[in-house]
């Protein structure tokens, strides 16, 4: 299917329309200027209820000047509006000197908390208010959701950077998770009568299993399948975040066999239905990146399944395991540096994979696994099968990041109070699977009773819950391969 390049990459990309030398004065002339008109003073504490209504068309202003900047200009305007326009750091010093007086001073109660009043007021950057400003106008949040977009992506690509730069990042982010939240959300089902801008935009987002055409998207959307997103009020129609779900008769291994290039079926018997797997979330808009919408959408979809569908009792993911490949070659390298061989494999695997490949040195099992043609040689599947699945065991439930899964996608269902319940070998045979975990997928199930508790005890004590398959696989790590 033909892909459109989301608003929100285009952003920072440099304008092949304008020649570069007016982009250039676009971004000097002016510029300051533009900015000391654009962000309103901070008033007074005292004031701060009488501050005068926000200058719309100063907004305005800002939000054509911005848009007419590409590439160097606007990451330039992107680093003078966080770096001039944010805490005021003397009075800071001073409110929190004053807060701490009244602490010494042990002054009545209303006294230390006006001082952390003031404090918390001050606090608060310059640019925020401009951000306010812009919020309220027509249009206004979805330039503000394309500006932090350009803010993530500048940051990833070092075009913009520095600790100013990453603290407007994270204030407009904790703007738009209160302007984002479920109150003003609106959950829409995409159907092959859905218009075809909806259906276009749902293809283009789709970042774990790319969409083919459009017979494929009508797949996804058809019968023994549905498909949401979230919408916000401000920008009806618009998706922000999308799940697609399988509806079938068990949990779900491959992914092959529900992206499967088939004819969409014309019936759906109920009967034939008793789970749902979410095989695909997908964040269209960059510039929501850390805002929390993936949980709430999950927990939307199965109560509309459930009112739909009450058949349905087995709720569970078929995931992708992102970064599986890279850290298990990782590991290879680290240890043959320090060990001179690798001990994530046994003496018989090693002899095994030798039979097969020739030699078994870890240079050898490296390139077997940045190729994908591994794949290919049935000898070489059933020979890995058994390591790798431990391996993928373990990097899903023993490797950490500050105490919790390092894998992003296990740490996202975790915290939602999932088990991980099975790995799947072979589960993703496409180029991308295999070069991302081997091949292998993992379900994530949700037993709704018990979520609440799952939840918490993750993100309490960073205890897993996974299932009899999971921990057996990780006690053979524990036994056979050594870190």
């Amino acid at each position: 299917m033909s892909r459109l390049v989301p608003c929100s990459r285009l952003l920072l990309r440099r304008s092949r329309a304008v020649p570069r030398g007016l982009l250039r004065a676009a971004s000097d002339v002016g510029m300051e200027e533009l900015l000391s008109r654009s962000v309103p003073p901070l008033p007074p504490y005292e004031t701060k209820e009488k501050a005068p209504p926000p200058a719309e068309l100063r907004s305005a202003e800002f939000m054509r000047y911005y848009r007419g900047l590409a590439g160097p200009p606007r990451a330039e305007l992107l680093t003078r509006l966080a770096r001039d326009f944010g805490v005021d750091h003397g009075r800071v010093a001073e409110f929190s000197a004053k807060v701490l007086q009244a602490r010494e001073q042990q002054r009545e109660l209303g006294a230390l908390l006006q001082a952390e009043d003031r404090l918390r007021y001050y606090l608060n950057p310059r640019y925020r208010g401009l951000f306010q400003h812009l919020g309220r106008l027509e249009g206004g949040l979805r330039f503000l959701v394309e500006l932090r977009g350009d803010l993530v992506e500048g940051l990833a690509s070092k075009e913009v950077d520095g600790p100013h730069v990453k603290e407007m990042s994270g204030v407009l982010k904790n703007m738009l998770s209160e302007w984002f939240s479920t109150g003003f959300l609106n959950l829409e089902r995409v159907t092959w009568q859905s218009p075809c801008e909806v259906l276009q935009k749902i293809s283009d987002s789709e970042a774990v299993h790319p969409v083919r055409n459009w017979v494929d998207m009508k797949r996804r959307v058809g019968s023994y399948r549905r498909c949401y997103f979230f919408s916000h009020c401000a920008i009806p129609g618009e998706p922000l975040i999308v799940l697609h779900v399988a509806l079938t008769s068990d949990i779900s291994s491959s992914i092959q066999a529900i992206v499967k290039e088939v004819e969409p079926l014309e019936t759906e018997d109920a009967d034939k239905i008793t789970t749902a797997i979410f095989y695909s979330i997908s964040l269209t808009q960059q510039g929501l990146q850390g805002v929390e919408l993936g949980t709430y959408l999950i927990k939307r979809v199965v109560k509309e399944l459930q009112k739909e569908l009450p058949q349905i009792k087995t709720f569970s993911t078929l995931s992708p395991i992102p970064g599986f490949t890279k850290w298990l070659v990782g590991l290879l390298s680290s240890q043959t540096k320090e060990l001179e061989k690798n001990e994530l494999f046994t003496d018989s695997e090693r002899q095994e994979l030798s039979q097969i490949t020739g030699d078994c040195t870890t240079e050898t099992l490296k390139k077997l696994l940045n190729n994908n043609e591994w794949v290919r040689s049935e000898k070489l599947v059933k020979a890995l099968h058994l390591p790798l699945m431990r391996l993928c065991a373990w990097y899903l439930y023993g490797e950490k990041h500050r105490g919790y899964a390092l894998n992003p996608v296990a740490n996202f269902h975790l915290q939602n109070g999932s088990v991980l319940w099975r790995i799947n070998w072979m589960g993703d045979t496409s180029p991308r699977g295999i070069a991302a975990a081997c091949g292998m997928m993992v379900n994530y199930r949700y037993f709704l009773e018990d979520t609440a508790s799952n939840s918490a005890a993750y993100l309490g004590t960073k205890a897993i819950k996974a299932s009899e398959q999971v921990l057996s696989l990780v006690s053979q790590f524990q036994q056979n391969s050594k870190l």
